[in-house]
């Protein structure tokens, strides 16, 4: 399994968000070139790293940032936040990024997500889904968590058998603490078999990881608050 520790981003500063809530907010202190350097220094050979103000717009807010990151950072990065068009995944390609994350396009745009996926390789192109359960359906949100698409997240994922990658989000466990959804990424795993699936939300404890049966997973707010140092969680997955 690969980790992912996440560095979110607003205004040039790392964040977490509880529930993709712009409302509900934590700042942490380092700055993002020194959180990708502790990254590795741990023995991260990953990062996930979201410009959620462009997550927000609908259009980069931070490239530069992301851009300089990428170009410097020691890291494998995987980067999202706003990116809508060919010209914002070569940018962040050529600076340096691994994988470039296509989130709301994937829903809205089937046509414009394969394209990208013919022209920069699957190997290049993380497709991220954000689910909220209701009733045991995974429904797909949309523009930051701010809309909801109506479409359940098999139907988007049947959109593209060519993918390789794709990071599940069930934004009911985000920031939360409560642990992975693990019924969800069990069946994930089942039904998506083509996909190497990155689980997202509510990782808390070496225990969470362990259960896992994803290809990878995202530390966040549990690892930030030190509940789950990234260099134990490391330790675990070796």
């Amino acid at each position: 399994m690969i980790l992912y520790p996440a560095m979110d981003l607003i205004g040039g500063r790392i964040v977490r968000l509880r529930q993709g809530r712009f409302d509900e907010v934590t700042f942490y202190d380092p700055a993002p070139a020194a959180a990708l350097a502790s990254f590795a220094e741990a023995g991260a050979t990953w990062a996930h790293v979201v410009d959620l103000d462009g997550a927000r717009e609908g259009r980069p807010m931070q490239h530069e940032l992301l851009t300089s990151l990428a170009a410097a950072s020691p890291l494998k990065l995987q980067v999202a936040g706003g990116v809508r068009k060919a010209a914002h995944v070569a940018t962040l390609l050529d600076a340096g990024a691994a994988r470039v994350v296509i989130g709301s396009l994937a829903v809205r745009d089937p046509n414009a997500t394969t394209a990208l996926l013919d022209r920069f390789g699957p190997e290049r192109i993380t497709l991220s889904l954000d689910v909220n359960v209701v009733d045991g359906v995974p429904l797909v949100a949309t523009h930051g968590w701010q809309e909801n698409s109506g479409e359940t997240l098999w139907d988007v994922a049947a959109r593209y058998p060519q993918a390789r990658h794709l990071l599940l989000t069930d934004i009911g466990r985000d920031g939360m603490l409560e642990g992975p959804n693990h019924a969800l990424l069990g069946e994930a795993v089942t039904r998506l078999p083509h996909l190497a699936i990155q689980a997202s939300g509510g990782v808390t404890s070496v225990a969470d990881l362990q259960r896992l049966t994803t290809d990878g997973a995202i530390l966040g707010r549990a690892m930030w608050e030190g509940l789950l140092p990234l260099s134990e969680a490391l330790d675990a997955r070796r």
